[in-house]
């Protein structure tokens, strides 16, 4: 019996035959002061082929999609045209002499570097879209067939060094019933879309010593993997997993039931989204509203702008997946480190701390305008609000508020319909936001703290530098005492104030947040049921005195001792 030890990337059990699955490409041939032409007419007919051979991926696998796999088609499609990613491999064939293989890959490269260095998790996840299309003309240029793992005969657990989009896309949970990899972590792609099939899945267990075929039970709860388990073993998680599945089962179908706290408080659960895609999940996933809308989608990957009128179908479109909900926008949040090849953006030296997000779109009118134009158009029969990110100074927010009426008022003597008063709210994500956070709510309509930001500021840590992430932790005492200002000053000033990003769909937070006071929560879709579950559970009166045990521990981990304890005591996992 062997035991692997990971990251839980996907909850749930799953028991079945060891698939393992290895892929790798030869040495790649690389060659300089070749016949560019000959080169250049290779690259086109790699293009083409790449392309019809997605657009039949989409055909043959029409509405049996997950809705992560077929995004994972559009962008690859559409990276394919872009005239950026093309026009930098054709010159390099044309003026470096590369040939195309070479080119291909010196291009995918640099591409994938940008994007795995973005802030946002979502983004970030381009990074393995791009590599993954390079892959796909690389195998093509070196006569090397598609690998489809859709024709899979039996129920399996999938085991690899890692998992591509290509590789993923066509699986049915009922042939891939988990997910294990050498190497990720809890936002890498086998993450995703394991979450969005709804199977378990692990990630980073380092070296898969297991044989093909062989007995294997994953558990996504605990971040465990057991091959060849003993009888005793094996029948204790298939109690377990039938437990467990009686859960969830359970859980899915009082997902639509408020989430209220059995002493009467009402806490609005909402959904991070970023596309229509992700709405329709939250919808079906009992969220009440969107807190959260990621309005890069509509504007990455393309060589053009989106126009106005392109902004008001989405955002409508998504609106109206939530019915007589809420919709907080998050104005476009971009800049040098998140590349958008229809805006000239310079490279910073640390993006992070640069020119971006606000900062950036209130001296471009090309983007801001447009994006606020089609939100007060949609938020004339809507509830539709408006965010702005990356807000670090109070001349910030008063600069955006101004161009928003002075924008309603134009379209208001144009006779356009529009909102009667746009809402305008600010994410607190950058620590002096926090610290004059009582100054803030004076003048801004609504808080949403970004805590996946917060954290990272707060703590000097960057989220995806694998040797300092750990420190960004939002339980450490140093945020929370941000959050707890924050809070407390929206109460004052009597705004609402809501919470996105990943300490909002953590279950282990949430009877320290709902002690804070806070009533509206913004996650992934994929954690609503659970965190509303665990509200319906604790009594906000007895999360109260949390607050100030945990505002008074020296470290992260004992405030999560703290809260741990307090959740064994108090939650039923039936």
């Amino acid at each position: 019996m062997k035991r692997l030890q990971g990251i839980a990337a996907s909850n749930g059990i799953a028991i079945g035959p060891a698939f393992l699955y290895r892929v790798e490409l030869p040495d790649l041939p690389v060659a300089s002061d070749v016949d560019a032409a000959a080169e250049l007419e290779r690259f086109e007919q790699s293009v083409s082929a790449v392309r019809a051979h997605l657009d039949a991926i989409e055909e043959r696998k029409r509405g049996q999609l997950h809705a992560d796999n077929f995004e994972i088609l559009e962008v690859q499609k559409e990276l394919l045209a872009d005239e950026e990613y093309g026009g930098q491999i054709r010159n390099r064939i044309e003026h470096k002499g590369l040939n195309a293989e070479a080119a291909v890959h010196e291009v995918t490269e640099i591409v994938v570097a940008e994007f795995s260095a973005l802030e946002d998790e979502y983004f970030r996840q381009r990074a393995a879209d791009v590599a993954d299309l390079g892959s796909r003309l690389l195998r093509n240029l070196m006569g090397i067939a598609d690998v489809d793992l859709s024709g899979l005969s039996e129920p399996v657990v999938l085991m690899a060094h890692d998992l591509s989009p290509s590789d993923t896309i066509g699986l049915e949970a009922d042939k891939v019933v988990a997910m294990c990899t050498e190497v990720g972590s809890a936002t890498s792609h086998t993450a995703i879309v394991a979450r969005s099939m709804g199977i378990p899945a692990l990630v980073g267990v380092g070296t898969i010593d297991v044989s093909d075929g062989a007995t294997v039970i994953l558990d996504g709860n605990e971040g465990l993997c057991i091959a060849d388990p003993d009888e005793s073993t094996l029948q204790e998680y298939r109690s377990r997993k039938e437990h467990d599945e009686e859960r969830r089962e359970k859980l899915l179908r009082m997902a639509d039931k408020p989430a209220r706290t059995p002493d009467g408080v009402h806490v609005h659960c909402v959904a991070n989204v970023g596309g229509l895609e992700s709405a329709r999940s939250a919808a079906k996933r009992g969220a009440d509203g969107i807190g959260l809308l990621r309005s890069e989608f509509l504007f990455l990957e393309r060589s053009t702008l989106p126009d106005e009128d392109e902004q008001y179908a989405a955002y409508t479109g998504i609106a109206d997946c939530l019915p007589g909900t809420h919709v907080v926008v998050r104005t476009l949040d971009v800049g040098g480190d998140k590349p958008v090849p229809a805006i000239r953006i310079p490279k910073e030296e640390n993006p992070f701390l640069g020119h971006r997000a606000i900062r950036l779109t209130l001296e471009q009118d090309s983007l801001f305008f447009p994006q606020i134009r089609a939100l007060l158009r949609s938020a004339a029969d809507r509830d539709i609000q408006i965010m702005i990110p990356f807000v670090s100074t109070l001349s910030e927010l008063r600069e955006a508020r101004e161009k928003i009426l002075q924008i309603h008022e134009s379209m208001k003597a144009e006779e356009i319909p529009v909102c009667d008063t746009p809402k305008i709210g600010i994410m607190v994500e950058i620590p002096s936001a926090a610290i004059m956070a009582d100054v803030f709510a004076r003048e801004a309509d609504f808080f949403s703290i970004g805590t996946n930001d917060l954290c990272q500021y707060t703590m000097a840590a960057d989220r995806t530098n694998a040797k300092v992430a750990d420190r960004a932790d939002f339980l450490d005492p140093a945020v929370l005492r941000l959050i707890k200002r924050s809070i407390d000053a929206a109460d004052t000033a009597g705004i609402p104030v809501a919470m996105c990003g990943e300490m909002a769909g953590s279950v282990i937070a949430t009877p320290l947040l709902l002690g804070m006071g806070l009533k509206e929560f913004s996650m992934s879709a994929s954690q609503l049921p659970e965190v509303k579950d665990a509200i319906r559970q604790l009594n906000s009166s007895e999360c109260r005195p949390l607050v100030e045990a945990c505002l008074d521990c020296d470290t992260a981990s004992q405030v999560r001792g703290i809260l741990q304890d307090f959740l064994e005591s108090r939650l039923r996992r039936s």
